[in-house]
């Protein structure tokens, strides 16, 4: 890196060494102390970009890419956000398939970011053919010089984490950290993450968040698929329909079911005690710890970190948007919205 008087050459530069943020009042009545890793100040707001800019960065080494090359990637939207800023910087064609659950906001962002966009219905069968899996897997056997990321697939998802988020919240902790709390879902950020963290403590509980609608908590329970898991659900990056390859399982010690109401309401409740505007599965992350805390899993001497994905800006118009979530029937009598704008005529 080339670095003089905090001037970076670019923002790739960026990426990486997170804050690790003491939550305060969101947590005052549970035992133990919370941090919040917060993957919102990479410079494209979320942990995707630790993938995105390592992943490339290794084809580059092993020839695989050359400037003028097409790159290819299935997304819920963070990981296409990362991939064309990268794609910008290093002088790549960037096309992304796109579930149709990613908010408006996240398909705008990547196309004003010069991506390609194909958007897929997100409620089919992973083997579909409109499906973000396989549209991707088509596009790339027509384009000729393309790499597709299979991120889902990818081993390298899971080392991203491993020589950059692990390292950094043991050292940010000094050891002493007891808990890790994350979202899955193509598992890499808790894999690598948990595989570097159990190789210094191996006593070091992880614990992983799935959604109601996904594969994943039974999967891991049973090793067994089980299609009749599978519903609709409408947080985004967060569980599967399939069995992501990105995934190391035997480094999780359990998980941990959110419903789609109460991590969305979780993750306003972020913006109004912590000040901490994140995205929907941040919310999740977070409910967890209140169903963990519930469960009697945390003790006075206990020092958990949380991952928080991505920034709030990307779910404006959903979790944010107090339209969509009385159009979701989020907003009941004990939920209710305040109304805090008035207008001056």
């Amino acid at each position: 890196m080339e670095q003089r008087n905090q001037v970076y050459s670019n923002v790739l530069d960026l990426v990486g060494n997170t804050p690790l943020i003491k939550l305060n009042r969101i947590t005052s009545e549970f035992k133990g102390d919370f941090y919040a890793k917060v993957e919102s100040f990479n410079p494209g707001q979320s942990s995707k970009d630790r993938i995105a800019l390592y992943i490339i960065e290794q084809a580059e080494k092993k020839g695989i890419l050359t400037p003028g090359d097409t790159i290819i990637e299935t997304t819920s939207g963070n990981t296409g956000f990362s991939i064309a800023m990268v794609s910008i910087i290093k002088g790549y064609d960037c096309v992304l398939a796109v579930s149709s659950k990613s908010s408006p906001d996240k398909i705008d962002m990547l196309k004003t970011m010069g991506a390609k966009v194909y958007v897929c219905p997100a409620h089919v069968s992973a083997d579909d053919p409109r499906s973000y899996y396989e549209v991707a897997k088509r596009l790339h056997s027509e384009m000729k010089g393309s790499v597709y990321i299979n991120q889902y697939f990818n081993q390298l998802n899971i080392d991203a984490h491993y020589h950059s988020t692990g390292p950094e919240i043991w050292n940010q902790t000094e050891g002493e950290i007891t808990h890790l709390v994350a979202c899955s879902g193509t598992g890499g950020t808790i894999s690598g993450t948990a595989k570097y963290l159990k190789e210094q403590n191996p006593n070091i509980k992880v614990i992983g968040v799935d959604a109601f609608g996904s594969v994943i908590k039974k999967y891991h329970e049973t090793r067994e698929f089980d299609e009749k898991e599978i519903y609709p659900y409408r947080i985004e990056g967060l569980g599967k329909n399939l069995i992501p390859g990105a995934t190391d399982f035997d480094v999780i010690d359990k998980f941990v079911k959110v419903t789609d109401e109460e991590s969305a309401h979780t993750a306003r409740e972020l913006a109004r005690t912590e000040g901490m505007l994140v995205g929907y599965t941040s919310g999740a992350a977070m409910q967890a710890i209140k169903q963990l805390e519930e469960d009697g899993e945390f003790s006075e001497n206990d020092k958990v970190v949380i991952i928080f994905p991505d920034h709030g800006a990307r779910y404006m118009s959903k979790v944010y948007s107090d339209k969509w979530m009385s159009d979701q029937g989020f907003f009941d009598s004990i939920n209710e919205v305040a109304e805090n704008i008035q207008y001056i005529k």
